[in-house]
């Protein structure tokens, strides 16, 4: 009998007295986790319980003793230490922002930030890996910029699963349930006390969310949760598991994401004016923010859309097709056939707006075609990822030469003092000052690392490689006791690694494309490494397969296997259930952090970056982030970026590559000692990355881009087409039903340049161009020329545009432009001119089927 709708349920919260109320301000914005002397509060209540707790401190303010909190009540030293954190707490909220002093608060703009997963704490285990990570501390650095911005996710009961490795080295999975009420969350209630609700609709049937608040430093974020008695059991299970289920369950998640979150908004009586979809998951609030303005605006969907399109940002981070996800038609019918009508869409075209080709009937709804279609700037994640969406999507503009394409790049970064050792940061502190603490993006700041004496960097290196080891020990011992090893297995995990060899690192995601054994490729090569006497080296490896990727599990059951090799018992190690605890352990501690993915499949990667903050080198392939930090002082790079179509002859080039890097290059220079035994060589290198790669590569950098790049000028766009009852936006879409009715008669003419023969650098060469404008205004023309070197292909590379004026009429609607482009460089060069529709207002604007070249 099921007895759960006749309980009656209360809550129950810690008693605090009333001198150490703070703690539960503190645990309640996770600002601590970023905070040492906040983090350090905790800990030094009960290091124990700390640790049991998984770092958390809300269910850790709900189980300790009462004795104990007499304890600290009379400890002078704790409660001053308390005030100390408190105060610092107040001070962050209070103080005046990046953003305040840079950009003047940037009047009504607010961003909401959609994510399928946020990365902030190991006590929130709400994500599954690099995405959430990333939006994790897209928050933070937000939080410590002062952005105006708001976060919208999903709260997973089970979230991402726990893995333990069973004795044959295979994965497992749980899935324990979040205890929503031990965590730093609280439901959002109305003014009677009743928790809000959010309504939606999936195929016909009322669901609702309850809705939770993580305040994240000064940035607030809105988490759904269907988990309520009166929905269905299935609807219940939408906000079960981070991507768990099937294809229908994925849609729901994504409705619930991307309908629920915007709605979500409006009960809090929140208005963005920028929406930023972080992947494509969340890509259905575009359709529900156009449903909106055109019920309550009164809009045709043609202007609504003008709106929205201004108002969006979109961010992939996917380079495969295989990684997106893919509806079919019968299941969009399905949840959204409502949709078409409340648009005034026909089937199909409502359909096309996810297709590449809208008039493919059998080709699926993408959402990521749905995002870049609907979004006014899109961008991948490192300038490689760029140009390789462009190649991926280049068919949603035919007409545009890939680098014209309305799709860029802004590259990862991370939050620096999230990932940063203690050790480090105290070390940074003492000869750089706290300036790189306000911006790390402060160039001089990092030139300044010269100064730290060689041999206090290397005592720090050393004292956080033995943490490692040691953590990695703990771990070891954990495991093996749950596998039912016997007492004397357990006693020798203390002499598995040693804590003064170099360390290799090697922890993410456990995708085939990743190639996690590449390392492990020639046994007896690696022996000879791995256990040189005099030189030897060792591998600590962590990560998690999804539960349905067999070929992802086996890598990891051989690197297991691998490591119970008496050759490499005691020189390789799994460390299980990789979560943020795991990997802040793994990239503070490690002395160089491998990166094998096939080229040119990883979007970015931000696991490398941290490491470099810590003192740690990156050995990689050429793919994601790293073209972009390698210069070769800095680092190692695995190959020159080549790429065969043979894939085992690729992993046979480079697992050499790698066994030669680390003989030849690595390995000797770690080893390579004064007098004082250290590393000079090393440390120079060290150095050299942390000055090239921290001021790029911190999340700042990489938010403050965001803001200026995308935010402000989106926000800008918005207010413009919506004020004065969005008679812009109005204006926007009749004015381009006009130029498109009128298009068919724009034609060029003729074009005239002096570029016979041989021309010399620095030469102005003329361009003369007769247009035929038809009944289009010339200032509603734009005529330019795009000019530069030509590739082999007779393609233009990193040209220039240029702007043709109007010369003279020739005739009654023919008109003579001219202009001069200047040869800069010798060489092949070539000219094309690109004629496009210009808004009196928004200027030059890209529509598909509204623009000539020739």
């Amino acid at each position: 009998m099921d007895l759960s709708r006749k309980l009656h349920r209360f809550t129950v919260v810690p008693s605090l007295p009333k001198e150490l109320e703070g703690l539960q301000t503190i645990a309640h914005n996770l600002w601590w986790t970023w905070e040492p002397e906040a983090i350090e509060l905790f800990r030094r209540m009960n290091p124990d319980l700390w640790r049991e707790t998984h770092h958390n401190p809300v269910k850790m303010l709900g189980t300790l003793q009462q004795s104990r909190l007499e304890e600290l009540l009379a400890d002078d030293g704790f409660l001053a230490h308390l005030r100390r954190t408190e105060e610092k707490l107040q001070d962050y909220m209070d103080g005046k922002t990046w953003y305040e002093k840079a950009r003047d608060g940037g009047s009504n703009t607010r961003i909401a930030y959609f994510s399928m997963e946020f990365g902030l704490h190991e006590s929130l285990p709400l994500y599954s890996g690099g995405l959430g990570v990333l939006s994790g501390d897209h928050l933070k650095s937000s939080s410590d910029l002062g952005i105006p911005l708001i976060g919208i996710g999903i709260l997973y009961s089970q979230g991402y699963f726990r893995q333990y490795l069973n004795i044959e080295g295979w994965q497992q999975e749980i899935f324990p349930q979040n205890d929503f009420y031990n965590m730093p969350l609280h439901l959002e209630r109305n003014q009677n006390g009743a928790p809000l609700l959010v309504p939606l609709e999936l195929a016909g049937r009322p669901v609702h969310a309850h809705i939770w608040h993580v305040q994240v430093g000064r940035v607030p974020l809105y988490l759904l949760d269907t988990n309520l008695e009166d929905n269905t059991w299935e609807d219940r299970k939408i906000t079960a598991q981070l991507y768990g289920g099937d294809q229908e369950m994925r849609i729901k998640q994504e409705l619930l994401l991307g309908i629920g979150g915007l709605r979500t908004l409006r009960l809090m009586e929140i208005e963005p004016t920028v929406c930023h979809i972080n992947e494509g998951h969340s890509a259905f609030l575009t359709l529900e923010r156009i449903r909106i303005l055109m019920e309550e605006k009164g809009l045709q969907f043609s202007e609504a859309r003008e709106l929205v399109s201004a108002g969006t940002v979109f961010t992939t981070h996917t380079p495969v097709q295989a990684g997106i996800d893919h509806f079919a038609p019968e299941l969009i019918e399905k949840y959204l056939g409502a949709y078409h009508h409340h648009l005034g869409l026909t089937r199909e075209d409502f359909l096309g707006l996810g297709r590449q080709n809208p008039k493919n009937p059998s080709e699926t709804f993408c959402m990521a075609v749905l995002a870049l279609k609907l979004s006014g700037r899109s961008n991948g994640v490192s300038r490689m990822h760029g140009e390789v969406s462009r190649k991926m999507w280049k068919n949603l503009w035919p007409e545009l030469p890939e680098e014209h394409q309305p799709l860029t790049s802004i590259t990862n970064g991370v939050h620096t003092k999230t990932w940063l050792s203690d050790e480090m940061a105290g070390l940074l502190i003492r000869y750089l000052g706290t300036r790189w603490l306000d911006d790390p993006t402060d160039f001089g700041v990092w030139r300044k690392i010269g100064m730290v004496p060689d041999a206090e960097l290397w005592r720090s290196r050393e004292r956080c490689r033995a943490r490692l080891v040691a953590f990695a020990r703990r771990r070891l011992k954990e495991h093996l006791r749950q596998v039912g090893a016997t007492p004397k297995e357990i006693a020798k995990a203390d002499e598995v690694l040693d804590p003064e060899i170099l360390t290799i690192g090697f922890a993410r995601r456990f995708a085939t494309y990743k190639r996690s054994t590449l390392l492990l490729r020639d046994l007896e090569r690696l022996d000879s490494i791995l256990n040189n006497p005099s030189r030897p080296l060792q591998i600590i490896f962590s990560g998690k397969a999804h539960p349905a990727d067999f070929e992802g599990k086996e890598l990891i059951r051989q690197i297991q296997q691998i490591s119970h090799d008496e050759r490499f018992r005691n020189r390789i190690i799994f460390i299980e259930d990789y979560d943020m605890a795991v990997a802040r352990r793994m990239v503070q501690g490690v002395d160089v952090w491998i990166n094998t993915p096939r080229r040119p499949l990883e979007a970015s990667g931000t696991s490398g970056m941290k490491v470099a903050f810590n003192g740690g080198l990156n050995m990689s392939v050429l793919d994601g982030w790293w073209p972009e930090g390698y210069r070769g002082d800095n680092g190692w790079a695995i190959g020159s970026g080549e790429v065969y179509e043979d894939l085992d002859y690729q992993n046979d080039v480079e697992s050499r590559a790698i066994y030669d890097l680390l003989e030849k290059e690595v390995v000797p220079l770690f080893y390579d000692r004064g007098a004082d035994d250290i590393p000079r060589g090393w440390l120079a290198r060290i150095k050299a990355s942390m000055e090239s790669l921290c001021p790029v590569f911190s999340n700042e950098r990489m938010v403050q881009e965001y803001t200026d790049r995308f935010y402000l000028p989106s926000s800008k766009q918005w207010t413009a087409l919506h004020d004065k009852d969005q008679s812009l936006a109005r204006d926007l879409a009749q004015w381009k039903d006009r130029i498109a009715c009128q298009w068919h008669k724009v034609r060029i003419e003729g074009i005239e340049a002096a570029t016979s023969g041989e021309i010399t650098v620095g030469t102005r060469v003329k361009i003369q161009v007769r247009l035929g404008a038809g009944e289009i205004p010339l200032e509603e023309l734009s005529v330019e020329a795009y000019f530069g070197a030509l590739d082999t292909r007779d393609s233009i590379v990193n040209g220039t545009m240029s702007r043709l004026d109007h010369a003279e009429q020739l005739g009654t609607d023919l008109h003579r432009f001219s202009g001069e482009m200047e040869c800069k460089e010798c060489g092949r060069q070539g000219f094309i001119v690109r004629i496009m529709p210009r808004h009196p207002i928004l200027g030059t604007i890209y529509e598909p089927g509204l623009i000539l070249w020739a």
